[in-house]
Formats: structure tokens, sequence, C-alpha cells
């Protein structure tokens, strides 16, 4: 059947998952036990502040989606851990001394806007978590101020250093400072050191294919290098990049995210580099300090493209395949 205008449709459809034996639950779970180092380091750091936001966040999570797959008459899929693994990523990555109604307002639209209004488990053409992050972000922008909100705090926020003073002030940063999470940002993704031991469990248990996440430093290291080639006086370090914000949180939990990134090998190696650039463009000349956040939304948009990306039969050069609807 032709299209009534003649014209071929293009389509987008939900990209095709490997089958490897394993489940969502599996992987969710799996996946909750990898952000557990960054979660206990958060606490370590904050105490009952971090305890409040990550419990907030993933409570609301599962209440939202329990209430809208009942209203949608929809079997409820709490037990499947997929909407308590969201809840907990959007915690850990907003501040620490987020009020109460922020933590769960944020929560609910993350659920609702990034996975409900899509179709639900598996729909998601963008990153959940930061779907809700975002537009707090834009919105509220000072109660998503790490420096407003942790006043009393005797860390402070590298990049927003960076931004503001130029790049000698993270001299006073030492990268095991760094790595231990001894700087303000998201409540669990700047513990840069638990992030990274999380991150390498998930690729020794093979939830996550290591072709996102190392093009995604990639990208953001060699673009950092040549910033700081041209003017060392002007641009922070590649190190201090990744080791700042939540760079290693996007690259190994966002960036990851099943249904928002491409399926086939040069495609994930093209969105994880395009992902890690952004960061550093944004954070270079854009007003966000961070800029890992919208660099992966803007990805995520990019994946239905990129995933079209195919080798050609018998070892052919690459080409882009459009499918169209008969």
């Amino acid at each position: 059947m032709k299209p009534l205008n003649g014209s071929p449709i293009l389509t987008v459809s939900i990209p095709p998952h490997a089958h490897c034996g394993r489940t969502f639950k599996q992987d969710a779970l799996e996946t909750i036990i990898a952000l557990l180092p960054a979660a206990a380091f958060a606490v370590y750091h904050y105490q009952m502040l971090a305890v409040r936001v990550l419990a907030l966040s993933c409570f609301t999570a599962v209440i939202t989606e329990t209430i809208c797959l009942y209203l949608m008459k929809r079997e409820i899929e709490a037990d499947n851990y997929t909407a308590l693994l969201y809840g907990l990523l959007f915690g850990l990555l907003i501040p620490p001394a987020s009020p109460w109604w922020l933590v769960a307002a944020g929560s609910a639209i993350s659920i609702f806007m990034g996975r409900i209004i899509f179709g639900g488990l598996g729909a998601n053409q963008l990153c959940v978590p930061l779907v809700g992050w975002a537009i707090l972000a834009v919105s509220w922008p000072d109660l998503m101020n790490f420096d407003m909100t942790m006043l009393a705090s005797e860390l402070t926020y590298p990049l927003s250093q960076l931004k503001n003073f130029g790049p000698e002030t993270l001299d006073e940063y030492s990268l095991k400072s760094l790595l231990l999470g001894f700087q303000l940002g998201g409540c669990g993704a700047a513990q840069t050191g638990a992030v990274l031991l999380g991150g390498i469990y998930l690729l020794a248990r093979r939830v996550i294919r290591p072709d996102i996440p190392l093009a995604f430093i990639a990208g953001a290291a060699a673009t950092a290098a040549v910033y700081y080639f041209i003017d060392p006086l002007e641009y922070a370090a590649p190190q201090y990049h990744l080791l700042c914000g939540s760079t290693l949180f996007g690259a190994f939990f966002l960036a990851t995210d099943g249904p928002s990134s491409p399926a086939g090998h040069i495609p994930m190696l093209i969105y994880g580099l395009t992902a890690g650039v952004m960061v550093i463009i944004i954070r270079t000349y854009g007003i966000y300090p961070d800029g890992v956040p919208f660099a992966i939304l803007l990805a995520n948009l990019m994946t239905p493209l990129i995933d079209k990306i195919r080798p050609a039969p018998f070892g052919g050069t690459t080409s882009i395949h459009l499918r169209t609807r008969s």
C-alpha cells in the first residue's frame, strides 16, 4: 500500500534489543547494585540530606508509575525495579539540599513525561531521569544550583569555579579528592570514584557494552585536550573535565540507557563520541557548568538517525538505510 500523498513515510521505531537471556528486571537490579557505592558515598558526605533525597525520589518514581499504569488499566510493573532505578538515578543527579517538593516533582515528571507518555517500559526516546532534571534546571535554576543550595557546606562546585574564575581555581582540587567525591555536584553523580567502580561492575557483568562509555569518555577527553592545547590558561586539563561533575556518571549510567541509545556497534561509537564532545562544548560556551545531562539529551534526539547506520552486506562500506512504510 502506498502513502496517500505518494511520498515515502519515514518511521522511527524502538531500537532492537539483543537476545542475551537477560530481562529488564535483572538488568535493573544489577544497575541498582552498581549504584550502591555512589549512594553510600553520598550518604557519607551529605548524611541525612542524601538519604531524604534518594528515598523520596525512589518512592515517588514507583508510586507515579503505579498510579499511571492503574489509570491506563495496564499491568502494574513495579516489581521489575525499572521505576525504582530511574528514581534512584534522578535522586543522584540533583542537589542533596533540594526541597522535598522539588525532588517529588522532578521524579514524578521523569516517570510521566520521560517514560509513560512514550508508551512505558522500553519505549522512552529520551533518558528518563534527564527529562525531569532538564525541566527542573530550566524552571527552577536557583534551586538546582549546587553553590546556592549548599551554602553551609565546606565543599565547592569545581565546574562553577572553572566557569566563573578560570582553570587556575582547579589547582586546589587534587585528583584523589575528586575521586573520593570531595566536590559539590549531584547527590551521587559527583562521587567519581564510586561511580567508576559501579561502571566497571556493569561492564564486568555485561549489563552494558563498553562502546558507549569508552566513546563518551574519549570524546570528552579529546575535545578538552584540544581546548587545553590551544590555551592552557583559559581551558581546564582533560583529567579535570573527566573527574569533575557528572561526566563518568553520564558515561556509564545515563548515556547507556537502552531504549534511548543506539543498538549497533558503529552507531554506539558515534553516539557516545558525539555526546562526549558536546559535554565540553556546552561547558565551554553554555550557561550550564556541567553540560552532561543536556549533551546526552541532544544525543538521544539523534539516536533514531544514528541507529540507521548499518554495515552493508558482505563486508561492504557502511551505509545509511532509511526504512519506508509501504
